[in-house]
């Protein structure tokens, strides 16, 4: 890549920082957990709730409590949440400031179940690093989980991680956090949850970790489809039930290169030794290959309260909402190489992932601003990518920035991004 150098640093491994001497995670020995959802009316956040209320039911070990619950403004959703939940949240937060004055009866069906409601950004933050939180599951799309999650990671907390932008944008930093302050990160994601479990599986290191992409709606698609493509269409999910923007990034294979990204940061391997392959019935959410080429595979229906349970009770394993995989009928489980001519944005996360520094924090933002224009119409299907790569290849590199040089480059990447399309 243009200008972006490959970082002379060995890739750190978050999910090794806390391991104890049996190779696990240390256990709480609490009777109640604690769990705060931050994003809790998204796809993963409702899923989340969907999994506490079942371990009501199924943990003798522990009662499990939705402690605080985040959205953006929602708070309609947010109420009806609130109100399924076994046990009321202790707070209720809107991170969009201005809606403490656009509310009413919504608000009022939160406060009457003794649910405090705070309204900010701050509010998201204080939420995540609060005392009383055991689990922070962090499931804010894009850039806006960052401030919020590296705030339960450096309060030290157990972060059930499916904000994967977090990583992407500041791996280092949050490398360091973790080793300052002693937090658990956990993946949600499907593809790096079967990794984690994979490894699991042998004493001995990865010698390489194969990512599953479902390929998207546009899997079978030629590039002059693709060209002339739209946002119904490309929110078509074959096999997956996600919010628009990771959706997008589905079809983009955008979503993939950022899983990369956050796999070299989770687990410590350079980019070489991660591969992407397509599995159009995302059954094998992702494999593991060893020195003696033995490949460890975790399967399962396409379901993401699975993983979040995983996150949740890990080390342990309890009856999971998700259903099970039905063995009387026949499956046909396809495996493909992935397309970099008519997928290029999937080079793009290799390139980043060998690349470290700030490269990550102006993909992700061009990709955001990208998948926004796109959805409002004003740039093609195709551009997405064509932009991301123009704005990446044009920033000057750097190897080990802070945090507030990140958030500078996200500033910077976003508009570059408009300007690119003269926006």
């Amino acid at each position: 890549m243009n200008r972006i150098r490959e970082s002379a640093r060995s890739p750190e491994k978050l999910l090794d920082a806390n391991l104890n001497q049996t190779g696990h995670l240390p256990e709480d020995t609490r009777s109640c957990k604690n769990v705060a959802v931050l994003g809790a009316t998204g796809s993963i956040g409702t899923a989340t709730i969907d999994v506490v209320n079942q371990l009501n039911r199924v943990d003798p070990e522990f009662r499990w409590h939705v402690c605080a619950a985040s959205g953006h403004k929602n708070i309609s959703l947010l109420a009806e949440l609130a109100s399924g939940l076994d046990l009321p949240p202790d707070r209720v937060v809107l991170s969009d400031r201005k809606s403490a004055h656009a509310f009413g009866e919504d608000e009022a069906r939160i406060r009457s179940l003794g649910s405090r409601v705070d309204f900010g950004p701050e509010a998201l933050i204080s939420a995540a690093s609060d005392a009383s939180v055991d689990i922070v599951v962090a499931a804010i799309v894009g850039r806006a989980g960052l401030e919020s999650t590296m705030a339960a990671v450096e309060a030290g907390k157990r972060v059930a991680l499916a904000n994967k932008e977090t990583l992407v944008v500041a791996g280092p930093v949050v490398s360091r956090a973790c080793q300052q302050s002693g937090a658990e990160l956990l993946p949600i994601d499907s593809e790096h949850s079967a990794i984690f479990q994979c490894i699991q599986s042998s004493p001995c290191p990865p010698k390489k970790l194969i990512l599953t992409a479902s390929g998207g709606p546009f899997r079978n698609w030629t590039q002059a489809q693709m060209d002339v493509a739209t946002p119904k269409s490309a929110l078509a999910h074959p096999t997956w039930k996600m919010g628009p923007k990771i959706t997008i990034d589905s079809a983009t294979m955008i979503n993939k290169a950022l899983e990369v990204i956050e796999a070299r940061w989770l687990f410590g391997l350079p980019a070489e030794a991660i591969e992407v392959v397509v599995h159009p019935q995302s059954i094998i959410h992702s494999m593991v290959e060893f020195e003696d080429s033995s490949v460890i595979a975790q399967l399962s229906p396409p379901d993401m309260r699975l993983p979040i349970q995983y996150a949740l009770t890990y080390p342990r394993r309890l009856p999971c909402p998700s259903p099970d995989f039905d063995r009387t009928k026949p499956w046909d489980l396809t495996l493909e190489p992935a397309d970099p001519e008519r997928f290029p944005g999937l080079q793009l996360g290799f390139e980043v992932a060998a690349a470290g520094g700030t490269a990550g924090a102006v993909l992700n933002a061009a990709n955001e601003e990208a998948v926004g224009l796109f959805l409002a119409g004003k740039i093609r299907f195709t551009d997405i990518v064509v932009g991301c790569q123009d704005v990446l290849r044009s920033h000057s590199h750097e190897s080990d920035p802070a945090l507030d040089r990140l958030l500078e480059l996200d500033r910077w990447a976003r508009k570059e991004l408009r300007n690119r399309f003269k926006l």
